[in-house]
């Protein structure tokens, strides 16, 4: 990849991101991220991409939100583990998911490093507080598999745990799935010129800096020690119970589609059938009046 086409990647990833969170709402247009300003940088060709996966993840939504009342219809208890490289799509995935549902039925654990009294606990023990209970789905931005990734790469573990970590978790997941817990576990793959076009729109997006942290730097380092990492942690927990689901992310949307799509694959949902919704008349007292707003309460109208 030359410099010019590195430049026109990094700022097409820059557009996409503010794209994604307005959706359809600017139609085919591009907003400069620091000036406002609208401008035309896409070709015909990835207008119509675009418009073609908004489409489809709009549908894939609606499918979601018909998985979600049949979970919580039948008491069905979910657990989907979402790991893969710094910027491999995980939490934009995330995202796209929970998007449209109910927080109360779809959640996302998202767990800081352990803290000193965590570090001394059973090494599962932190992630069990956040297992679903029935009619619910778990969504996991990263997991216990942090062990073999992250804390071997980097020594936060000795030998002894890392090895006891593999001994632990098939015995552990198979205690999930025993529970009526299903566990659904998907990689982002990623290549290494991919990571590193999103490290560098990162550092030129100052809405996303904060999500380079020194460790992200490190790893992108330490490539290679993390792809061993990944390839022994694939072949030891792939099991039947909860087997791998690898996503390829190096296209985002792409990625995006293609997990819903799959994830919903993963249950025997149906459509739940609702007693149609009318709005009941508003009560009206002629004993009551609105009292005013005080001015000095109010929010100022800038906009």
């Amino acid at each position: 990849m030359n410099s010019e086409e590195l430049v026109r990647r990094i700022h097409r990833e820059l557009a996409d991101s503010y794209d994604e969170e307005m959706e359809l709402e600017i139609e085919d247009r591009d907003i400069d991220p620091d000036t406002g300003a609208v401008s035309d940088l896409r070709t015909d060709d990835e207008k119509e991409y675009r418009r073609r996966y908004f489409r489809e993840l709009f549908r894939l939504q609606g499918e979601l939100v018909k998985l979600q009342d049949w979970v919580v219809q039948t008491g069905h208890k979910v657990v989907i583990l979402f790991e893969g490289r710094d910027a491999a799509g995980k939490g934009g995935v995330i995202k796209r998911i929970t998007q449209r549902l109910n927080p109360r039925v779809c959640r996302v654990a998202a767990l800081p490093a352990p803290n000193d009294r965590e570090r001394t606990q059973w090494y599962f023990q932190r992630y069990v507080s956040h297992l679903p209970a029935a009619g619910e789905i778990v969504l996991f931005d990263r997991s216990w598999y942090n062990r073999a990734g992250v804390e071997r790469v980097m020594g936060f573990c000795s030998d002894d745990q890392y090895e006891e970590f593999f001994r632990s978790v098939p015995e552990f997941e198979r205690m999930l799935t025993r529970a009526g817990i299903q566990v659904i576990k998907y990689w982002f793959s990623i290549t290494d010129d991919e990571q590193h076009m999103r490290f560098l729109s990162r550092i030129h997006d100052p809405l996303k800096q904060w999500k380079l942290s020194p460790m992200d730097l490190e790893s992108r380092r330490r490539w290679e020690e993390y792809t061993k990492a990944k390839e022994i942690m694939l072949e030891r927990t792939h099991i039947p119970e909860a087997p791998w689901w690898v996503v390829q992310a190096v296209d985002k949307k792409k990625a995006r589609l293609n997990c819903i799509h799959h994830l919903l694959n993963q249950m025997p949902y149906a459509e739940i059938e609702h007693a149609p919704i009318a709005l009941p008349d508003r009560e009206r007292h002629d004993d009551y009046s609105r009292r005013p707003v005080p001015d000095d309460i109010v929010v100022p109208e800038i906009y």
